[in-house]
């Protein structure tokens, strides 16, 4: 399945979710913030029953911002993604300033990230088959997030310089991690396995991966160069909806995500595990063991310093070093 190719366009009659892409593209918008922003207007359509927004306001935004908080009991952040849509929706898109909006707000709680000890960690991991022990590997070795380890390309890993280049990750920043020694072998296999499976594809008339942006008209054969083939590619070919061609595109993170359970029911360990546990246990080994938080900061691309400092807050011994009297 591919879900993370902008969708094409209708020209002819085209509708209310086409006109709002079109707007959010113009203004240059990733696709993941279009596909939520899209998800948060339409969830906002059905709770007033259908209604168009030109027929709707700041009393109906309150309503609904004030339904997620009371009943639904979302998130802080998750009522912030909300309104953001919904301004989107009206300031950019349809010229309405809401003025002064007063909704319920969710009581603010500030959650500190679930961690892995380093054996834990090794334990989950040796429950995983390949190669989704290797992109767990990678959360838990470099810091990357999942959809950034989906997407990485076979010219995206540095054996010479040691690291891994991220590109057009969260905010639309590239950086560069560290690549772990010991997964140098592993890697290389992988990239093996890569190559074999694209002489397959291009023998097949297939072969051809999707570039973003305008690359594909820069660069007409790249999409068919191994550099740029994905490091973990789906078991099979699917429909490309922007060039309606079949390709073969990465790995789907819901997939990962299938298999990482299944680990973890076997590992018994009880902890509430995800993918994303493995980029804050990295987080905090590096701060174990005498890491600066700015070079933290940005291993993780992380944009602003404070996002880091939380990790403080989780380290051994409650963070400040401190030893229980029970203890002394």
């Amino acid at each position: 399945m591919i879900d993370d190719i902008p969708v094409p366009l209708r020209i002819q009659r085209p509708k209310l979710v086409d006109e709002l892409r079109r707007s959010m593209r113009r203004k240059n918008l990733a696709y993941t913030t279009e596909q939520t922003y899209l998800y948060w207007i339409r969830f906002f359509i059905r709770f007033h029953r259908l209604r168009h927004p030109r027929e709707m306001g700041a009393m109906e935004v309150d309503e609904f911002l004030s339904w997620l908080a009371v009943e639904r009991r979302v998130a802080p952040a998750t009522q912030a993604v909300a309104l953001n849509a919904l301004v989107f929706l009206y300031h950019k898109f349809l010229g309405v300033e809401l003025g002064q909006l007063d909704f319920t707000r969710p009581a603010v709680k500030r959650r500190i990230p679930q961690v892995l000890t380093h054996r834990e960690a090794l334990l989950v991991i040796a429950e995983v088959k390949r190669p989704v022990q290797l992109m767990i590997q990678l959360l838990y070795g470099s810091g990357l997030r999942l959809l950034e380890c989906c997407r990485l390309r076979v010219k995206d890993v540095d054996f010479g310089m040691g690291e891994l280049l991220v590109r057009d990750g969260k905010g639309r920043r590239d950086r560069r991690t560290i690549l772990p020694e010991s997964l140098v072998g592993p890697l290389t296999r992988q990239i093996g396995q890569v190559e074999k499976l694209h002489a397959y594809d291009l023998a097949c008339g297939a072969g051809e991966v999707y570039l973003p942006f305008a690359l594909a008209r820069k660069y007409p054969r790249a999409g068919t160069q191994i550099g740029w083939q994905f490091l973990f590619p789906a078991r099979s070919l699917a429909m490309d909806p922007a060039a309606m061609k079949r390709r073969r595109h990465h790995v789907h993170k819901s997939w990962v995500n299938k298999r990482l359970k299944q680990a973890i029911d076997r590992s018994a360990i009880v902890k509430p595990i995800t993918t994303h546990t493995f980029r804050h246990s990295f987080a905090t080994r590096l701060l174990e063991r005498g890491y600066d938080l700015r070079t933290i900061q940005e291993l993780l691309g992380h944009s602003d310093l404070a996002t880091t400092e939380i990790y403080t807050h989780v380290l051994n011994k409650g963070g400040r070093g401190v030893i229980s009297p029970l203890d002394d």
